[in-house]
């Protein structure tokens, strides 16, 4: 009997479980491909994730580098759970710093030139909710400026007035004042040490207050040439290395 020629109803959740599966697979054999090609291997954090300037620094590496930050655990396995399974001598003992918001970089440069570069690599932007205040920013009572008084009032503007509503909804209690926003009495947006919610990160950024800071923090690396994996534990450690 002829198989029918209908079209077969696939599920969108199988769909995607395979190409989750061929993306896993993609991943695991660009890492072990780019571990064979280069002298050391870094395992990297991020602070403040920003794609912008993931970017910039995939950019920086672009020509001699390979950088990846995808699934932990499959570039993990791709590079060995202990001694039977590693793809390289030694490099089992990298797989363990895989956890949480990090990544690889594949690279023949030095350790020491690429600790340098991270150690003065750091991007200022503006805070999103969730993470915690660096600072208290307290806004003065009176008139509200754009600065939020972090500038002198001769050296900055009044917040327009349209925005006092914008402003209020954002937790501050403001009111208009022959077209003026103002305060009755000065008003703390966030406190140092203490998570922000989306009104107070809203607040920071409406007054140009930026508080996160885009950093990677190389945690180890392996050489191939030792088949050893060093552990970094702060970037001042960075003019100690020795070149690998």
């Amino acid at each position: 009997m002829p198989k029918s020629k209908r079209a077969r109803v696939v599920h969108t959740s199988v769909v995607q479980k395979k190409a989750s599966k061929e993306k896993s697979a993609s991943l695991y054999a660009a890492v072990q491909s780019a571990v064979d090609s280069h002298a050391h291997i870094f395992v990297f954090s991020v602070e403040n994730m920003r794609n912008t300037y993931l970017k910039d620094v995939r950019q920086e590496f672009s020509s001699d580098s390979r950088l990846f930050f995808g699934k932990t655990k499959v570039m993990a396995k791709a590079l060995g759970a202990g001694p039977e399974d590693e793809h390289a001598p030694g490099l089992h003992k990298l797989s363990g710093y895989l956890k949480g918001n990090v990544g690889l970089l594949c690279t023949n440069r030095a350790p020491r030139e690429v600790l340098e570069y991270f150690e003065g690599y750091v991007e200022v932007d503006f805070a999103r909710a969730g993470i915690a205040a660096t600072r208290t920013v307290t806004v003065p009572a009176g008139v509200v400026y754009s600065r939020a008084g972090e500038v002198p009032a001769e050296d900055d503007v009044a917040l327009p007035h349209s925005l006092e509503v914008t402003v209020r909804k954002w937790g501050m209690p403001t009111r208009l004042d022959k077209g003026k926003v103002v305060l009755d009495q000065e008003y703390t947006i966030c406190q140092e040490g203490k998570e922000m919610n989306s009104h107070q990160t809203a607040l920071l950024k409406l007054f140009g207050i930026a508080m996160a800071e885009f950093k990677v923090d190389i945690k180890a690396y392996w050489s191939a040439a030792t088949q050893e994996v060093t552990e970094v534990d702060s970037q001042a450690d960075a003019g100690a290395m020795e070149e690998g």
